[in-house]
């Protein structure tokens, strides 16, 4: 029981927190549009890094397929961490 209690604690934080940073996706991408009239970048870097939280809440039928999303969860972010590395690196 100790250890479900655990598992639901750091998924409740995994699930926030993921959700904090796709809030702050939307903001990165309403300024690339809005300031820095960037469209292309802008709307990769909101489908990676939005797609994180969202892959995250799906949860899993079980641990395996818990895992899995998870693992999924982790390339979205490194896809996200691409395109903004480019962004940094082109000067938006």
């Amino acid at each position: 029981m100790e250890r479900d209690r655990n598992e639901h604690l750091k998924a409740s934080i995994l699930r926030d927190r993921s959700y904090q940073f796709a809030i702050r996706i939307v903001r990165l991408s309403q300024f690339l549009q809005t300031k820095k009239k960037e469209f292309v970048l802008a709307k990769q870097v909101l489908r990676s890094g939005t797609a994180v939280g969202a892959v995250i809440r799906e949860y899993g039928e079980s641990k395996p397929d818990f895992a899995h999303k998870l693992s999924v969860a982790v390339k979205e972010a490194y896809e996200t961490e691409y395109w903004i590395d480019l962004l940094h690196d082109t000067n938006y």
